[in-house]
C-alpha cells in the first residue's frame, strides 16, 4: 500500500498533469470504488465542467480539488493514476476515467479495486469520514515529541501498532514503521507508555528523517508501485530492515528478524532494537 511519501510523490506529479483542465465528461466501470455519492450519475455529472485547482495530500489520501468539489481518493493497494491521450489504447483494470476537455484524460486503474473516491462540496471533505478520523500530519505543528509522549503514554499498545494508527498519526504504513523503530533504536514489540523521553524524542526525529529522504527519492517501489508519470521510487535502496529478513544489520552485522507486530510482518534487529 503507497504510503505517505508514495502519495505525496503521486501528488506532485498530478498537479504538474492536471492542473488546470477541465473535466468534461467521467467514466466509471467499477461502481464500487465511488463511495459517495451513492448514486453513480450524481458523482459523474457534478464533474462535468469542474476545472482541476490543486491536488493535496492528507496522510494517505489524495484530495482532488475542483471548481466547486473536492474529490478525495484513497490508491488502497494497488490504484494507480495515469494521464493518456484519449486515443491511447485502455489499460486492463482501468475502473475510472476523466475526460478532459482537452483530449486527454486521467485514467484510474486497480487490480485488486480496493480503492475508494468519495466527492464533497469543497471545504466540507474534513467534516466527514474518511478524513474526520485522521490524526494531524507528521510534519505539522501538532505533531511536536509533547504530542508524541502523551499519546504513547496512553497505551498498552506495541509502539508499532500505535504508530499504525492513523488516528495517532497520518501517514505511517508497515515499511517506514519498520524503519523509524530501526533507526530510533526502539523493539517494535515495546508498549507505547513504556518508551522514555529520550527514546520518544529519537523516535519523532525518525520519523521526520525517514519520510523526508523517502520524498526526496520519491518513495519506495515495493511490489508495483509507480508514481503518475511511471516512475519507480528508490527509497527501497536505503531501507535498513524492511524486506532483509536474513541479511545482515547495516550497522551491526547480525541478521534481521521477522515477526508478527500489530497483525503485519515486522522487521527489525534484535541486537540494535531494545
Amino acid at each position: 500500500m503507497p504510503e505517505l511519501p508514495e502519495v505525496e510523490t503521486v501528488k506532485r506529479t498530478l498537479n504538474e498533469l492536471i492542473t488546470e483542465k477541465t473535466i468534461k465528461s467521467v467514466s466509471v466501470y467499477w461502481s464500487k470504488i465511488i463511495k459517495k455519492p451513492e448514486e453513480i450519475e450524481q458523482f459523474q455529472d457534478a464533474l462535468i465542467g469542474e476545472k482541476i485547482e490543486k491536488v493535496r495530500r492528507r496522510g494517505k489520501f489524495l484530495i482532488i480539488d475542483t471548481t466547486h468539489y473536492s474529490l478525495v481518493s484513497h490508491l488502497r493497494m494497488e490504484g494507480k493514476y495515469g494521464l493518456y491521450n484519449e486515443k491511447d489504447e485502455l489499460a486492463p483494470h482501468t475502473h475510472v476515467i476523466f475526460h478532459f476537455v482537452d483530449e486527454s484524460a486521467l485514467r484510474y486503474r486497480d487490480v485488486r479495486k480496493f480503492g475508494t473516491m468519495h466527492l464533497f462540496p469543497k471545504g466540507k471533505e474534513e467534516e466527514s469520514p474518511p478524513l474526520s478520523r485522521l490524526g494531524p500530519e507528521p510534519f505539522s505543528e501538532k505533531f511536536s515529541p509533547t504530542f508524541l509522549k502523551e499519546k504513547l503514554n496512553k497505551t498498552e499498545r506495541a509502539v508499532k501498532a500505535a504508530l499504525l494508527d492513523q488516528s495517532l498519526l497520518v501517514g505511517l504504513g508497515n515499511i517506514y514503521v519498520d524503519e523509524v523503530l530501526f533507526k530510533a533504536g526502539v523493539h517494535p514489540d515495546r508498549k507505547g507508555k513504556s518508551l522514555k523521553e529520550d527514546e520518544i524524542n529519537l523516535l519523532h526525529s525518525a520519523i521526520h528523517k525517514t519520510l523526508n529522504e523517502a520524498v526526496e527519492k520519491g518513495g519506495s517501489t515495493i511490489r508495483s508501485y509507480i508514481n503518475s508519470q511511471g516512475k519507480i521510487g528508490t527509497f527501497q535502496d536505503s531501507l535498513y530492515v524492511y524486506g532483509r529478513k536474513d541479511k545482515p544489520c547495516k550497522q551491526c552485522g547480525n541478521p534481521i528478524s521477522k515477526k508478527v507486530t500489530a497483525g503485519r510482518g515486522t522487521h527489525y534487529c534484535a541486537h540494535c532494537q531494545s
